[in-house]
């Protein structure tokens, strides 16, 4: 706190002068409030008024409460959005980004209008309906209630929303997907890290979460950002054996990645009564066609249909129309299969000259690649000045050991020598880190 003196005489005040703290840098995540009656004292007010002052911010998902620790700015402070992106001198490859491959991209082009909708439609447009009943069934996923979300991120917040309440314990895959864990800090949710291997979510870490009180857990079945795990059979039937006895749990299945990865998915799906399936555009076709599918059981997705009916009332005819015809234009669809493969060939490829270096790396599917590193600064800085950008494991991680993300999507598979031999440089050159989940 040396860096920034608290102000205010009143506890809407002083919040607001840590909140302010916060935003422009001075105080940052992980760093240690004062007690509040040490803080009282340094303003010359109430204790009460310091300990209101924390319970606001507390209210705002802006601190957090440890126990012994006292009251600590949040890693991932609502008032404070982390930067996602790096800032890399002129030339470098960036593959940070999690985007996919541009050139592997469909060109589409919305239909003509012939019917302008009006107020009152369908929120569904009927013939995307009948071809998303004809995809989900295909994977095993009920498809009887259906709605249309502005993207997974959007999905996910709605559900959230509808089902749980500011307070509420999240459980989340550690690492997990950046900007998930930014949204539970803006809804002032509480994530529990569950370790993820190469097989999705550790069953015993679930069972940890639950037990700890989670109401809620958000999965993602493969292509798991940043981390690449595809939840093989045996570990789904072990995660429903778990959620089992966690029935009033809300289960969200994230299958973001569903057309940039080959093979059905083994959903968690119906593990829990109340639960949810979320399959989005953006991967396979463009971050701009911004929309996702949501099945859900019906009373779930009543809520959800209910506040998109209160807000935004449904997401764009023109996007939904632009989706439909893609799943149904053969040549779109082959465009989107041989973009799966690629993306497959250059993640093993990587992987495979990692391996050849002596450096563990992971990703069973998806466009990302996750390499476990001693020091994340040494590791990104080998990189750059081989002429790569990584992304640095800490906008990913909760309790997970360093790492870094790189993206594979669009590396050319005679790029991945070099960079695998900057990334061996950096790992070998720093003996004895324990970069496992602790």
């Amino acid at each position: 706190m040396a860096e920034y003196e608290v102000s205010g005489a009143r506890a809407s005040d002083i919040a607001a002068s840590i909140e302010a703290a916060i935003t422009h840098g001075r105080l940052s995540p992980g760093t240690a409030l004062p007690p509040v009656r040490e803080l009282a004292a340094q303003l010359g007010v109430n204790p009460n008024t310091a300990a209101s002052a924390y319970r606001l911010l507390r209210d705002r998902g802006t601190v957090e409460t440890r126990g012994r620790h006292g009251t600590q700015v949040r890693e991932r402070p609502a008032t404070s959005p982390a930067s996602r992106s790096l800032k890399l001198p002129a030339g470098t490859v960036d593959l940070s980004t999690g985007n996919p491959d541009p050139a592997l991209l469909p060109h589409l082009s919305p239909r003509p209008v012939t019917r302008p909708p009006v107020y009152g439609d369908p929120a569904l447009d009927p013939a995307l309906r009948r071809r998303a009943e004809r995809v989900l069934s295909r994977d095993g996923i009920d498809a009887e209630h259906l709605a249309c979300t502005f993207g997974t991120l959007d999905g996910i917040d709605r559900l959230l929303a509808a089902r749980l309440r500011p307070g509420d314990t999240v459980a989340v895959e550690d690492p997990a997907w950046a900007q998930l864990l930014d949204l539970l800090a803006a809804d002032r949710l509480t994530p529990y890290p569950v370790p993820v291997d190469d097989a999705g979510p550790d069953p015993q870490g679930l069972a940890a979460a639950l037990a700890a009180g989670a109401k809620a857990f958000i999965v993602t079945t493969r292509a798991q950002n940043p981390y690449g795990a595809a939840v093989g059979a045996d570990r789904a039937r072990r995660l429903r054996a778990v959620l089992r006895d966690h029935p009033d749990v809300l289960t969200v299945e994230d299958d973001h990645g569903a057309d940039v990865t080959t093979g059905p998915p083994n959903t968690l799906a119906e593990a829990t009564r109340h639960w949810a399936y979320l399959r989005s555009a953006s991967k396979a076709y463009g971050p701009d066609l911004r929309i996702a599918l949501l099945s859900a059981d019906p009373i779930t997705h009543d809520l959800v249909a209910g506040r998109l009916r209160h807000t935004a009332r449904h997401v764009s005819r023109i996007i939904q129309s632009t989706w439909s015809d893609a799943l149904a234009d053969h040549s779109t669809q082959r465009l989107v299969a041989t973009a799966a493969d690629l993306y497959a060939e250059r993640r093993v490829a990587m992987i495979s000259a990692l391996r050849e270096r002596g450096v563990q790396a992971h990703g069973s599917s998806g466009l990302n690649v996750w390499v476990p590193v001693p020091d994340e600064s040494a590791a990104l800085s080998a990189l750059l000045a081989a002429g790569y950008a990584a992304a640095p494991g800490a906008w990913f991680r909760i309790r997970s050991g360093p790492g870094l993300r790189i993206t594979t999507a669009a590396l050319d598979p005679r790029r991945c020598g070099p960079v695998a031999d900057a990334l061996a440089g950096a790992v070998h050159r720093t003996p004895g880190a324990d970069t496992g989940w602790s």
